[in-house]
């Protein structure tokens, strides 16, 4: 099949979704992927997440440019080259982000996508299973969301001491108060991980209306009059879409086929004789991420996971998820989370945490100390930004990406909040039971430079690219989409991932991804959600007593 209504490029989260609607309404859809099979215990079990994103089999690989704040240190950017894509490697938790986030996108110039608009669709795709009906989530959607069983006692400390540190303690954070300690959701169902190819695009080719083909995109083709014709693959086929191509390629690869294709900043594609289509000169700018560190603490009592860090213990975990789906293994481990504000007068939550009942790194090499736990914590609202530029006009070749991660000042003033308020937190009694002492970053450190030190060598990315194809109004110069998803200087153009957030949200950018598929998809449909009816005390933004 090399023609259809509608091609699709990327089978990740946004693409995904948008895929099963279009089928869902009727249409033809070519869903293109550079990616294969998501089939194998490495990325179905829950409690093997670190193995598929250091796997170049499910992965891109890209690399960052050495970043000159970090002391020239070369930070992985991992992306799912697999159907699902980044919800296939990625780490299952389920953050639909703040309400504040969405009014920010509305107000910045992304019209219809403030939290009223967004709230429906993410209501319309979850099938939530955190507990009693609420008016605030959705049931009976393709995504399944759950909760773990938190049987570990680590997590109900970590909450606990929230609590006593002074901090709300919050029942949902995905419902009517994001602020606070509490317990982590997830899409895994069952034991599984329920990526986007589970929940779109499995029942998208189910319909016989959507087509997987494999092939990486080398760049779209238009007409005379500059409409996209459909796209060109890196092996020389051609593809016809009869009414629209929709980009859903992540954060990275979406700008590069934007600028191969002759769309970006006009000087740029100069230097590597690309032919200009349309100047739009924020293609592969406005790159954002959250950073975090890993604080770690050895624990008291052998009750964290490391009693599995074994060859037997694996064995264990892996033949109970095998047979019964259930164990360690059926779970990601991140079980309570936490989003709290730096300091008073912080409009809404600017940190947020993830507790893991072990000490290790996402390369799956644990500490020395044996058993512990630890923090992953970091700011949410970086004002620093980065870019994404062609390496040459060869589509097989990587594209460059330069972060800036730690460019602005007040990156450096936030994680040291982030370690000293973790601290605070973690001597609280709840933990005293717990907390033999502090491995990283260690007692000693405590100096405004020492904490500096430590921040620029063991800060690590999130995985949460986005940005770099921002949606804003269409006399924005920076602006390369419009609030329905159109690529602004051509027709029948559209993009469908993370790179149209104009400002990076508060938490992990699984679910806001998926939901940006959803509500594009109906944009090509012409049609929409009714917005939420929500009264102002009703409202997320609704301020919780500062601490």
């Amino acid at each position: 099949m090399t023609e259809a209504d509608y091609i699709v490029v990327g089978a990740g989260s946004g693409g995904c979704a948008v895929s099963y609607r279009l089928a869902e309404a009727g249409h033809s859809v070519l869903v293109v992927e550079a990616g294969g099979s998501d089939f194998g215990p490495f990325i179905q079990m829950p409690g093997a997440l670190s193995y598929p994103m250091n796997m170049r089999r499910y992965d891109w690989g890209f690399q960052s440019e050495p970043e000159p704040h970090l002391g020239g240190r070369v930070l992985a950017t991992p992306r799912g080259r697999v159907i699902g894509g980044s919800s296939s490697i990625n780490g299952m938790v389920y953050v639909r982000g703040h309400a504040r986030d969405f009014d920010h996108w509305a107000e910045s110039g992304a019209q219809g996508w403030g939290y009223a608009d967004v709230l429906p669709y993410f209501q319309r795709m979850e099938d939530w299973h955190g507990g009693e009906s609420s008016e605030w989530r959705g049931q009976g959607g393709p995504l399944h969301v759950s909760r773990g069983k938190r049987d570990n006692p680590l997590f109900d400390a970590f909450i606990e001491a929230g609590r006593q540190a002074g901090y709300p303690v919050t029942p949902d954070y995905n419902g009517a108060q994001q602020e606070g300690f509490g317990a982590m959701e997830a899409t895994i169902w069952q034991g599984n991980r329920w990526s986007a190819a589970r929940a779109y695009l499995r029942p998208a080719l189910a319909t016989g209306r959507a087509t997987l083909l494999r092939g990486e995109v080398a760049e779209v083709t238009f007409d005379a009059a500059n409409r996209a014709t459909g796209v060109r693959l890196t092996d020389g086929r051609t593809l016809t879409a009869r009414a629209e191509v929709v980009l859903a390629a992540s954060s990275i690869n979406t700008p590069k086929i934007l600028m191969l294709s002759g769309i970006g900043p006009a000087a740029h594609l100069a230097e590597h004789g690309v032919s200009l289509r349309a100047e739009r000169a924020g293609v592969g700018q406005n790159l954002q991420d959250h950073l975090e560190l890993y604080l770690q603490y050895a624990a008291h009592q052998p009750i964290t996971l490391y009693k599995y860090w074994n060859l037997f213990g694996k064995a264990w975990v892996g033949a109970q998820w095998l047979f019964l789906r259930a164990g360690p293994g059926a779970s990601n481990q991140f079980e309570a989370c936490a989003f709290i504000r730096s300091k008073a007068g912080i409009d809404y939550p600017d940190i947020q945490y993830h507790f893991l009942p072990i000490a290790v790194r996402y390369d799956g090499q644990a500490v020395a100390e044996g058993h512990g736990f630890q923090t992953h914590v970091g700011p949410m609202r970086s004002k620093s930004r980065g870019w994404v530029k062609l390496r040459s006009p060869h589509a097989q070749d990587a594209p460059r990406i330069q972060f800036n991660y730690m460019s602005h000042a007040d990156d450096w003033n936030e994680f040291r909040s982030c370690i000293r308020l973790t601290r605070e937190i973690m001597g609280q009694a709840a933990f005293a039971p717990h907390v033999k002492h502090e491995i990283q970053p260690g007692a000693e450190v405590q100096s405004d430079a020492a904490l500096d030190d430590f921040i620029r060598a063991h800060v690590e990315s999130a995985y949460h690219p986005c940005g770099t194809a921002k949606m804003g109004r269409r006399d924005d110069p920076m602006a390369v989409v419009d609030p329905e998803g159109k690529v602004i200087g051509v027709e029948g153009l559209r993009v469908a991932d993370s790179s149209i957030f104009p400002r990076i949200t508060n938490g992990n950018l699984n679910a806001p991804s998926i939901m940006a598929g959803e509500k594009i998809a109906d944009h090509i449909l012409g049609r929409r959600l009714p917005g939420a009816n929500l009264q102002p005390w009703m409202h997320p933004n609704w301020q919780v007593a500062q601490r």
